[in-house]
């Protein structure tokens, strides 16, 4: 991002911002899960631990976020955050949905608009996340990671 900002980063400093940080039904905590939750399907570790700590602020509620890392279908969310997970995870691990799987998360009564919210927030991660571990990203503390999810939080993705 920093090393080609013309080609690359400013674009996906831009798309990620807007993704995590732009209008949506979905609150700036969910997002941060879904990043988190994306992140492990892609065993992503430096995303994972940077997201967990962001999602876990944004909710102050450290043990939910470790709680859906650990089994979506047991921990203390909304069916629509759930179904939406379930989906993301099968679209990151798979790298296809079915219609089915979209009328499943549109009955648990996500809208069209949050699918494509959701989507953009699959897309930026899946990216970033293999990027990261292309490149090698080192794993901070966890104050490390703590203080960069305060940053993330007050001041986005730009």
């Amino acid at each position: 991002m920093f090393y080609r900002p013309g080609f690359y980063g400013d674009v996906a400093k831009a798309f990620t911002h807007e993704a995590m940080r732009g209008p949506s039904a979905w609150t700036v905590a969910e997002r941060e899960l879904m990043a988190a939750y994306i992140s492990k399907v892609n065993d992503s570790a430096f995303c994972v631990s940077a997201h967990s700590a962001t999602a876990g602020q944004a909710y102050q509620d450290g043990a939910k976020v470790q709680a859906v890392l650990a089994d979506v279908d047991s921990a203390p969310i909304g069916e629509p955050l759930r179904a939406t997970l379930r989906m993301l995870g099968k679209l990151t691990r798979e790298a296809d949905v079915s219609a089915e799987d979209m009328r499943e998360v549109l009955a648990a009564g996500v809208s069209r608009q949050q699918v494509r919210d959701a989507l953009a927030v699959c897309a930026a991660f899946n990216t970033t996340g293999r990027l990261g571990d292309a490149l090698g990203f080192e794993l901070l503390s966890t104050e490390g990671f703590a203080a960069g999810a305060k940053y993330l939080l007050k001041r986005g993705y730009r």
